[in-house]
């Protein structure tokens, strides 16, 4: 059951989007500043996203009609514009994904504001709107992401996982719609193996993968009113085996008539028209949800009493 269902348009059980992370080669060089030119192989295998899955990807889109969100970092846009400009020239929607995918609570709040607004500012030059939507590199959001957003009139975040459906997160600041991700759908968990990037696990095979995934959403379609996400990478699911694998489950869950496929800024707008209207109250959530550290402080042993 789902405590809180959303209606969504057309009488749908459930939203889906696969949304894509154009993370590229921003990976290693951020995982390694210092001699990352020199781990061509990795570098190689990164550069495999925008240059052969993401128009793979598009190419499959279009025969489908759907439209679908990206985030990409802005070092990224730079480097690989024509991966951009196929997105755009498709009318998919492009959000902000960092500068190089560096992680935010790593970072004071001014360098979060800073790396924020040139990474804006370099959307607004190869897109041509600011965008809309956010989500942290590797889910890091800090304490300070939500207010930043907010001041630079972002719409929703979708890097937090506290529900099965959209609800509302309130800073001091503002509001923004969250559109929750989940580890069970991200697909680094079953494909990813790099020595270079840290993550060295047995690959899976797409039909393994895939039971997961779909698990997911058969589980948001028998309770209606859920919401189903892929936070998927161009270089890992743009695969050539894993993709056709992701092209038999996009005709199957179109099969079913009952899932709206929609950019996250369309389900954004979508509950904040509900809302609106009436017919539906998201859970609103404040931040932070702590303002200090909350473990408490190691204290010295009480010294034992003699006798």
């Amino acid at each position: 059951m789902i405590v809180n269902p959303v209606p969504w348009p057309n009488g749908a059980k459930v939203a889906c989007a696969i949304t894509f992370d154009m993370d590229a080669d921003s990976l290693v060089h951020i995982e390694h500043p210092k001699d990352s030119i020199k781990r061509v192989s990795t570098i190689s295998m990164l550069r495999y996203g925008p240059q052969v899955g993401v128009p793979r990807i598009l190419e499959a889109y279009r025969r489908y009609g759907i439209k679908q969100t990206f985030f990409v970092p802005a070092w990224c846009i730079e480097q690989y514009p024509g991966a951009i400009e196929g997105m755009i020239n498709d009318g998919h929607e492009v959000g902000f994904h960092g500068y190089i995918h560096e992680a935010p609570n790593s970072l004071s709040k001014a360098d979060e504001h800073y790396w924020m607004q040139r990474s804006i500012d370099t959307i607004v030059k190869h897109t041509g709107k600011r965008p809309r939507g956010n989500r942290s590199p590797l889910y890091n959001f800090s304490d300070n992401t939500a207010d930043l957003l907010v001041k630079e009139g972002f719409l929703y975040d979708s890097s937090l996982m506290g529900d099965d459906v959209p609800y509302i997160l309130k800073t001091k600041m503002g509001e923004l719609v969250e559109v929750p991700t989940s580890w069970a759908t991200d697909d680094w968990p079953p494909y990813v193996h790099s020595i270079d990037l840290n993550y060295v696990m047995q690959v899976m095979s797409p039909e393994r993968a895939m039971e997961g995934f779909l698990a997911e959403f058969e589980a948001m379609r028998r309770a209606g009113g859920g919401l189903w996400i892929g936070i998927w990478h161009p270089f890992v699911s743009g695969r050539l085996s894993r993709w056709l694998r992701v092209e038999a489950m996009i005709e199957y869950m179109l099969g079913t008539n009952e899932v709206w496929f929609a950019t996250l800024e369309d389900i954004a707008r979508h509950i904040l028209k509900c809302r609106e209207n009436g017919t539906y109250k998201p859970r609103v959530d404040q931040l932070p949800y702590y303002d200090k550290p909350v473990a408490p402080k190691r204290t010295a042993s009480p010294k034992k009493r003699r006798g």
